[in-house]
């Protein structure tokens, strides 16, 4: 556009009424936040590699919808930073960031979209997109003491357009009240550095949880559980060190540091969270655990940049990058 044309344009916001002035600068917010999340998910931190074949051999091949594209020397096959990434192929990139500050909040699938001016169906697609990688970070090690409890989840075929059993009021009232086919367990392992992590089960049993608190669990950790059969038998045929309590013996706390009170602090807050969904699919159940293991990660602090970095790479954003990276930035000023 010429400075001439500029000059003109300039002059015709002063006579613009209140509707179309607001009109003007909506768009012009847009356009802002469109060039914010582009040049957010552009500066990535870690070496860019094709999503094809991994080679480091790359070329940059051109700017397209702001985002940069390469083209690869081995392969010959161009992408661009959000190829091979939950983001890829997703429409209306300007209002992504505010859809994060969505999934912040918590909000549900249709306020989420009243607010970002999109459709339900475009809601509910782009939360999932922006939780699954969650489900893969998860901490590798538990250390010390390490806390062990579940919780138990009615069995949810929500939004399936056929149901596997008869058709029921949703709900139960109580865990206790499920039948053993419609239970679901989700098992929580949590370290007293607030290290956690969560695995959904539809069957739990010693078994079944051996190989997942085998990986978790050091060998000069403490394993805290309540006296259920499960984890006294895991604890009896794998040799791990054990620590018992039984709230029927009114045992909460051994030693002043054997207790499972932090899990069950965070099995508490997490209850009170997902609640507000009013039922949660199953199949759907690790994305929210997820959801709301990333948040206690930040202390509830997590912002929607975080989210939106943590959709495209998982692997890098985590509580270390950004504290190492708030030291820095506090260096430099």
């Amino acid at each position: 556009m010429e400075h001439s044309e500029i000059i003109k344009l300039l002059g015709h916001v002063e006579k613009l009424n209140t509707k179309y002035y607001n009109l003007l600068k909506e768009a012009i917010e847009k356009r802002d936040s469109v060039k914010f999340v582009s040049r957010l998910l552009n500066n990535d931190s870690k070496e860019t590699n094709c999503p094809y074949c991994k080679s480091a051999l790359l070329n940059k091949w051109g700017i397209r919808n702001d985002i940069q594209r390469y083209k690869c020397k081995m392969c010959e096959r161009t992408f661009n930073t959000l190829t091979g990434t939950p983001l890829a192929h997703l429409h209306k990139k300007g209002r992504w960031l505010s859809y994060a500050e969505c999934i912040k909040n918590g909000l549900s699938v249709r306020k989420a979209a009243e607010k970002c001016g999109v459709n339900k169906t475009t809601s509910f697609r782009w939360r999932h997109r922006f939780l699954i990688n969650e489900t893969e970070i998860r901490p590798k090690k538990l250390t010390g003491i390490v806390e062990v409890d579940e919780l138990i989840f009615a069995k949810s075929e929500k939004g399936c357009r056929t149901l596997s059993r008869e058709a029921r009021k949703r709900g139960f009232g109580s865990s206790k009240y499920i039948p053993s086919d419609l239970k679901v367990f989700s098992m929580f392992c949590r370290d007293r550095s607030k290290n956690t992590t969560d695995r959904v089960y539809y069957k739990f049993g010693a078994d079944k949880i051996k190989s997942e608190l085998q990986e978790l669990i050091t060998s000069d950790s403490l394993f805290c559980s309540l006296d259920k059969e499960t984890y006294l038998r895991y604890a009896r045929e794998n040799g791990v060190r054990h620590a018992v309590l039984s709230i029927s013996k009114g045992e909460l706390i051994k030693k002043d540091i054997v207790h499972i009170n932090n899990i069950l602090i965070y099995q508490n807050k997490l209850k009170s969270w997902i609640s507000r969904f009013n039922g949660v699919s199953t199949k759907y159940l690790n994305n929210y655990l997820s959801w709301f293991r990333a948040i206690d990660e930040f202390d509830f602090r997590i912002t929607s940049e975080i989210i939106l970095l943590r959709a495209k790479r998982p692997e890098e954003y985590n509580t270390n990058h950004f504290s190492k990276h708030s030291k820095q930035m506090a260096a430099a000023t």
